[in-house]
């Protein structure tokens, strides 16, 4: 029997695993189920996406390879969205590079980076691909939790010196998934300071830039200044416009950076299809029209939940951004039972804080993936188990 690399040794297991088939089950019973696990809107994406995705698959131009360059016009359109959105200028030939979503550049950039020796700065809990990408690549992961005492932020002063020295990058995502934080200002300014300081890649994943409510405007990275020489930001079209399964997204930032993800992605894929990018730029050029509406949907479930917890008894911090609630665990219970039990029990599926690394003990993950009116049930069934 081949024997799997060590490496694998350190992959934690998904704790959870069972949670598909105990819903199928429950489904088969009759049980009505309301799943708010994962991040995965309930929405159709925008028409003018679907219309265009439709248009380019009639074209056999759009079914050759892709390569790296893609589609020039979604390049284009990217750089000129982050140019009014943000105000950084990009080159899109030099600055830009589609993704088949943002989880594979995120994950793959670390190969470009990390090697044995290395190490990187993870926050905990945190999305899966930041570990992943370490660990593949043969670095270490430095975890740090986040905790409410330092608003859900990684203290880099409170980082070792033998860590910082072996680093070679920092991940960061606000808003922030799972905990629904967002960073000031002034914390970026000294992330990108810490970052230029000890040489590290600084990652910023950016994916809930567009989901955020009550006149915030979550800024780039690359507003920064300092950032274009140590930062590449990764966006998405999933959570903006409901295409969790079209996966297309996009690295921008320092073009040295982007370039070496380009030359990783070189040996691992030949681009995405290119009808797809077709229909991601049309999403992109209807973001005026559409996405505010998008956003008021989740506004509404955001506040329907928040007010529905706290009804049922549960503390609940209403978040500026992101689709998702963090919700601490009642009286110090521990985060995967209970999320079993509201299963089992209630029929709700809920995302336990562990499931997304130790540093989430004392919390669940609701995903605002279902209408007011289910989100309102769900809480009152999560009632019951206080």
């Amino acid at each position: 029997m081949p024997k799997v690399h060590p490496r694998f040794d350190d992959f934690p297991a998904y704790p959870l695993a069972e949670v598909p088939r105990i819903r199928r089950e429950l489904r088969a019973q009759g049980v009505d189920v309301i799943d708010l696990g994962a991040g995965d809107a309930d929405l159709a994406p925008p028409p003018a996406a679907v219309a265009a995705l439709k248009a380019a698959a009639d074209d056999p131009a759009m079914s050759r390879y892709g390569f790296q360059l893609g589609l020039v016009e979604l390049r284009e359109s990217i750089a000129a969205w982050m140019d009014r959105r943000f105000g950084v200028g990009l080159d899109p030939m030099a600055e830009v590079l589609p993704l088949l979503g943002s989880k594979e550049g995120i994950a793959h950039l670390a190969f470009g980076y990390v090697g044995p020796g290395d190490a990187t700065v993870i926050p905990d809990p945190g999305y899966q691909p930041y570990r992943g990408g370490t660990l593949l690549a043969g670095g270490s992961a430095h975890l740090v939790p986040l905790r409410p005492e330092n608003d859900f932020l990684i203290p880099f002063g409170d980082i070792p010196p033998d860590v910082a020295a072996r680093t070679r990058m920092v991940y960061l995502n606000y808003p922030n998934n799972p905990t629904a934080a967002a960073a000031p200002v002034r914390y970026l300014e000294e992330a990108v300071g810490w970052c230029r300081e000890h040489g590290a890649v600084l990652c910023y994943d950016n994916a809930y830039s567009e989901v955020a409510f009550d006149g915030y405007r979550p800024p780039s990275i690359l507003e920064i200044e300092g950032a274009r020489e140590v930062a590449i930001e990764f966006h998405s079209f999933s959570k903006t416009y409901n295409m969790t399964g079209w996966r297309v997204g996009w690295a921008a930032g320092s073009a040295a950076i982007v370039a070496t993800l380009q030359r990783v992605k070189t040996f691992t894929d030949t681009g995405q299809f290119m009808a797809v990018q077709a229909g991601a730029r049309a999403a992109l050029e209807s973001y005026d029209d559409w996405v505010p509406g998008n956003v008021e949907t989740f506004r509404r479930r955001r506040d329907a939940a928040a007010a529905s917890l706290r009804q049922a008894g549960f503390e609940v911090h209403v978040p500026s951004a992101t689709m998702y609630l963090w919700v601490p665990m009642p009286e110090a219970a521990a985060s995967e039972p209970f999320a079993l039990r509201a299963l089992k029990e209630q029929g709700v599926v809920v995302m336990p804080g562990a499931a997304l690394g130790k540093g989430g003990e004392g919390f669940f993950r609701l995903a605002l993936t279902a209408t007011e009116e289910r989100l309102e049930e769900a809480a009152e069934r999560l009632g019951r188990l206080l």
